[in-house]
């Protein structure tokens, strides 16, 4: 029989296997283009609205509706919703597998927390993603993501201690943003993206790029969070604010047209990164 530290080698070995395989691969580098797609759009859209060319911003959901009614939408929609099952799977391979080696301490265990938010935020675009590309109901619309945190909400308010749960909720929201933001600024922020065939000028503009991307990014999830513990304090899931809500309490800031302009900005940055992040992704550690 083997012992448990061999059991426990062999796991290691089948997982680290698992999570490098050339299939694994081609999914997260459709899901890194399907992210890209989302948030590029989302930060064109909301810095037409901070020049007043278009009227509306938009969430994920809101995205995933407007490229799904474009000619052949459906078939890009097939494409995302493969990509957005592959980059949901990354995520939990990333918290459980430990691909990265991100350690067991506070700081590598809030960075694995953070992959499991990312895939579960993924993850819950799939159905109405899917269910827009057949047509049945409760298929992906404008505003439904900030419908459907306020619902979750109002679901874990009717629990024990739930508008605890919904502060600890806010406050892993919140810190994400904020870890996001020494995340962006750290040396090597990105060490999975393998950016290949450019000069050292070129890799230099591309990270700066994605630095930028990740803070404007940073902004959208700390604005979330910081909703949900308004939320959990007053016990009020209406305060529950999505991509679109975010954004719009920038507009309506002091500057708020400069606010968005620039986060936006930072959004686009960070589609554009994540697109080029499709070419250059290794999963082989």
């Amino acid at each position: 029989m083997k012992s448990r530290q061999g059991i426990k080698n062999e796991i290691h070995k089948e997982s680290k296997a698992f999570s490098s395989s050339p299939i694994i691969e081609y999914l997260t580098r459709i899901g890194y283009g399907t992210r890209g797609l989302i948030y590029g759009i989302i930060g064109l859209l909301a810095i037409m609205v901070a020049f007043g060319i278009y009227g509306s911003l938009q969430d994920q959901q809101g995205v995933i509706a407007s490229l799904g009614q474009q000619l052949f939408g459906r078939v890009l929609l097939g494409i995302m919703l493969i990509g957005l099952i592959g980059y949901s799977l990354w995520g939990l391979i990333r918290a459980f597998l430990n691909p990265l080696h991100k350690g067991n301490d506070f700081k590598g265990i809030l960075e694995r927390v953070g992959f499991f938010i990312s895939a579960v935020a993924y993850a819950i675009l799939i159905p109405p993603t899917y269910n827009f590309i057949f047509g049945m109901s409760n298929a992906a619309q404008n505003g439904a993501q900030g419908i459907q945190m306020r619902n979750i909400v109002s679901t874990i308010f009717l629990m024990p201690l739930g508008r605890w749960i919904v502060g600890l909720i806010g406050l892993i929201v919140l810190g994400t943003g904020v870890f996001q933001v020494y995340h962006g600024v750290r040396h090597n922020f990105d060490s999975q993206i393998k950016p290949y065939a450019l000069t050292s000028k070129q890799a230099k503009i591309v990270r700066i790029m994605g630095r930028f991307g990740i803070l404007g990014r940073s902004v959208v999830f700390f604005l979330v969070g910081l909703f949900l513990l308004f939320a959990a304090y007053h016990a009020n899931s209406a305060e529950v604010k999505g991509i679109d809500g975010a954004l719009l309490i920038l507009l309506h800031e002091p500057y708020g047209y400069w606010l968005l302009g620039i986060t936006a900005l930072g959004l686009i940055a960070f589609g554009c990164y994540s697109l080029l992040s499709a070419f250059w992704f290794k999963s082989n550690r």
